[in-house]
């Protein structure tokens, strides 16, 4: 057992926001909206990630328009109606001890596909589907059609998506926005030469293909305020020749940095379909210590985390300053209650939980 004041668990402040130890609720889509709209079900599955003690819980990739869902069952916030339910469960989530945090996203070519146990295959038109959008005519799988090529007004619409989605969250209560910009989405298939093409200034040279991300982020500062904390998660690479790497998400993190963001989330993957990942244990944490180490900005370790002494380790080792898990965080939605166990820290409980904490 790891003891002497464990990092997992001493608090952090960023901007204006302290959070009460370093561990964060990733994202993780739920597939179970109605046109967007959150329901109970989310209110349960993140409000019970609060009592069990996280630092920061982040909603699922909530989509910044319809085009932008991954698929018809995604959580949205592109309309004011969809705050209502939102604000209910971010005051759940404070009144609980956790900040609140909120992915926006755009799935780009990779939208309009069904739920992963509906078969996560095309929905087509007929069918309530839609035409996926992208920087480039070329589809995530060889056998799907091709998306639409954004023109200048599209582009500007998903700024302006972003932008008006940004403001819709504060009004929810949010306190963390993270723009999704990894995993082959929209924002990250612009960044990739593999899936971007263009000849204008959105591709091309790596001032072009990171424009984008660029121009969002300026979008979402003008409305998310100054004393907020700003995330981003990036693919740090694509795994795959030709396509964006570990230098590049250095340079962009710099220049991220400068542009009000305080954080990256740093992943890997999702834009080549056949491409082999290296999985194991902690694979993913590398980037974070070469973004923390070379770009100067704090960042998060994701993959594979799944033991308190691994969390505490890349956080003694400062690979990275927070720590954010996914599918542990869905076996044990109290992983930090047993994380504070065996790492010998004496963590608050919730009253209605002390009878259980107890020895």
């Amino acid at each position: 057992m790891i003891s002497n004041s464990p990092r997992l668990f001493q608090p952090l402040k960023i901007r204006s926001v302290e959070f009460k130890n370093r561990i964060g609720v990733s994202p993780m889509c739920m597939y179970s909206s109605e046109d967007g709209f959150a329901n109970d079900w989310h209110l349960v599955h993140l409000g019970s990630r609060a009592v069990g003690g996280a630092g920061l819980v982040v909603s699922e990739a909530t989509a910044v328009s319809p085009e932008g869902r991954i698929s018809p069952d995604d959580l949205g916030i592109w309309k004011d109606e969809h705050i209502e339910k939102l604000k209910q469960i971010t005051t759940f989530l404070e009144a609980n001890g956790s900040v609140p945090g909120i992915q926006l996203a755009h799935a780009g070519r990779k939208a309009s596909t069904s739920s992963p146990w509906k078969g996560g295959l095309l929905v087509p038109k007929e069918e309530g589907g839609w035409k996926p959008v992208a920087p480039s005519a070329i589809p995530f799988f060889e056998d799907h059609p091709d998306p639409l090529k954004l023109d200048s007004a599209g582009i500007e619409k998903v700024i302006l998506d972003f932008n008006e989605a940004a403001k819709r969250a504060f009004l929810a209560g949010f306190k963390v926005v993270e723009i999704h910009a990894a995993h082959g989405y929209l924002l990250h298939e612009f960044l990739s030469p593999l899936s971007n093409r263009r000849t204008d200034e959105y591709g091309g040279s790596f001032e072009n293909r990171s424009r984008l991300v660029l121009e969002v982020v300026d979008a979402i500062r003008e409305e998310w305020p100054q004393e907020l904390p700003l995330f981003i998660r990036i693919s740090a690479t694509d795994w795959a020749q030709g396509g964006w790497n570990e230098e590049e998400s250095v340079k962009l993190a710099k220049i991220l940095k400068e542009r009000g963001v305080d954080l990256v989330d740093c992943s890997s993957g999702g834009l080549v379909s056949d491409v082999i990942i290296p999985v194991k244990k902690k694979y993913q944490v590398p980037f974070s210590e070469k973004i923390k180490a070379e770009a100067g900005i704090m960042t998060a370790a994701v993959g594979l985390i799944t033991t308190p002494e691994e969390a505490e380790e890349v956080l003694q080792n400062e690979q990275a300053d927070m720590i954010f898990i996914g599918r542990e965080m869905l076996r044990n939605p109290y992983f930090p209650m047993k994380a504070a166990k065996h790492l010998d820290f004496d963590m608050d409980w919730p009253n209605q939980y002390q009878r259980a904490k107890r020895k």
